[in-house]
């Protein structure tokens, strides 16, 4: 690569990164109604498996309903949500109160001031800030759910008329089929990953919620769902997920055992449906580099927020089946790959 190849490949990225930036507000919700899109999809083909639907329903009456059910499913979810921060927060001055109570039993504990320990030994890690992050996130999420909504109603109004736009686009059939095989190639891998994760996350989220409403923690829904909602972050989603209840439990009841019991097992939940149920059902059918899936979490985490770091994963899947097409770009699909293997 000449250096004039370079200098314009650097400025492209740099321009690339500041669209990403300063278009987030398009970007964001118009990805989030793609991926919602993907979802419908497989609800609809999940639809097809029930014989009376097969045989009596056209297409567009079955991407209809599952469109629909999808966007009844969110809308209980989102008033049950906003129901339990509503509790929270008029319960705040009950925890802060605990507070006091819970660092003293910590200090007798442990012999020593654990507020400067954790200052000292936790460097610039703000858990409130994070957990602020997660419900602005939340928040932005919902308060764009008619834009989402908009955008999924706009493609799944557009998909009948693929095919034959795709066909008048292509000079010849043999650059629509392999176009229309990459296209088959995204739409398979997101949907599937959404599809599993979406499952194991559901599972996750229940197990927790069983847990916490054993333990009587307050508004064990929400938890539930934000452990649900986090799992979708990769690597760290898990971690900070079991952090966040167990620290709430402490500001509850004032009291350790509640909150060893919930580190424990929700912690105990998190490890095992991420090391043996995960693995099971996903395989390495997402085929992306551990080394890649953090950079990415990294990097999409810094221009967009929590929302960059569940989408990280599907935006990297596309990205390397579209660079595995083109020789010229097949290099990085490799880089970006587990093992190498991109056929």
């Amino acid at each position: 690569m000449s250096l004039q190849d370079t200098f314009y490949l650097i400025v492209i990225l740099i321009a690339i990164v500041i669209i990403l930036i300063y278009g987030q507000g398009i970007l964001i919700p118009f990805i989030l109604g793609l991926l919602l899109w993907f979802i419908a999809r497989k609800v609809k083909s999940s639809l097809d498996r029930v014989g009376f639907i097969k045989s009596y329903f056209p297409s567009w009456a079955k991407s209809i309903l599952s469109f629909l059910l999808i966007v009844g499913v969110l809308g209980i979810a989102s008033n049950i949500l906003s129901n339990n921060i509503n509790y929270l927060a008029a319960s705040y001055q009950t925890y802060e109160t605990n507070l006091t109570s819970v660092l003293h039993q910590l200090d007798g504990l442990f012999n020593m001031d654990v507020v400067e320990y954790i200052k000292i030994h936790s460097g610039d890690v703000d858990f409130g800030a994070l957990l602020g992050s997660v419900l602005n996130s939340l928040s932005y999420i919902l308060s764009n759910a008619f834009m989402i909504i908009l955008y999924s109603i706009f493609i799944l109004s557009e998909e009948a008329f693929f095919g034959s736009k795709l066909h008048k686009l292509f000079a010849s059939p043999a650059q629509y089929e392999a176009f229309s095989d990459v296209m088959t190639k995204i739409e398979n891998s997101v949907s599937s990953y959404l599809g599993l994760k979406t499952l194991v996350s559901f599972i996750t989220g229940i197990l927790s919620f069983l847990v916490l409403w054993f333990v009587g923690i307050d508004a064990p829904i929400f938890w539930a769902f934000l452990i649900f909602l986090l799992n979708f972050i990769p690597t760290v989603g898990s971690l900070v997920a079991t952090t966040f209840p167990t620290i709430f439990c402490l500001l509850q009841f004032g009291e350790i055992q509640q909150a060893l019991i919930v580190l424990i097992l929700v912690g105990g939940i998190q490890l095992i449906v991420g090391n043996f149920l995960e693995p099971m059902l996903m395989g390495r059918s997402m085929n992306i580099s551990s080394l890649v899936t953090i950079l990415a979490l990294s990097f999409w985490g810094a221009i967009w927020g929590v929302t960059g770091m569940i989408l990280s994963i599907p935006i990297m899947v596309i990205l390397l089946i579209i660079c595995s097409q083109f020789e010229a770009t097949r290099p990085i699909a490799i880089l970006l790959s587990e093992n190498g293997d991109i056929d």
